[in-house]
């Protein structure tokens, strides 16, 4: 009876695909979202910061409100790439950043150290 309730969920496409440890998924970006949502609730130093600038940029006698949407879509234009380049570098983990060391220092030295041929090598241990 297994096999029968397996064969049908393969059939449905429901089946469950464990992701490996290190492996990565794959991004795919929605192109035609038109909503996002942001959650701070656990962040209260950054919601906290969030809302000082709104309510600092509402300090005013005349004009509309100033909201989320309009901070955010101003924030956009002002995003250079040093900035996309500082995020990428954040989002990395430990062992990310060291792994990429590793490949570029294989690159560089045309060579094909392991990561432990690599610790090694860089720690100086004997």
């Amino acid at each position: 009876m297994e096999v029968v309730s397996t064969k049908r969920k393969e059939e449905e496409g429901k089946t469950k695909v464990r992701r490996g440890k290190n492996k990565k998924s794959l991004v795919i970006i929605n192109k035609e979202q038109s909503r996002f949502f942001v959650d701070l609730g656990s962040n209260n130093k950054e919601r906290q910061k969030l809302i000082n600038v709104l309510e600092e940029a509402n300090k005013k006698d005349y004009g509309d409100e100033i909201n989320f949407k309009e901070l955010v879509l101003y924030s956009i234009n002002k995003i250079t790439e040093k900035d996309i380049e500082r995020l990428k570098e954040s989002s990395l983990s430990e062992m990310e950043k060291v792994t990429r060391t590793l490949n570029e220092y294989n690159q560089k030295n045309n060579s094909s150290l392991t990561l432990g041929e690599y610790l090694v090598k860089r720690l100086n241990i004997v």
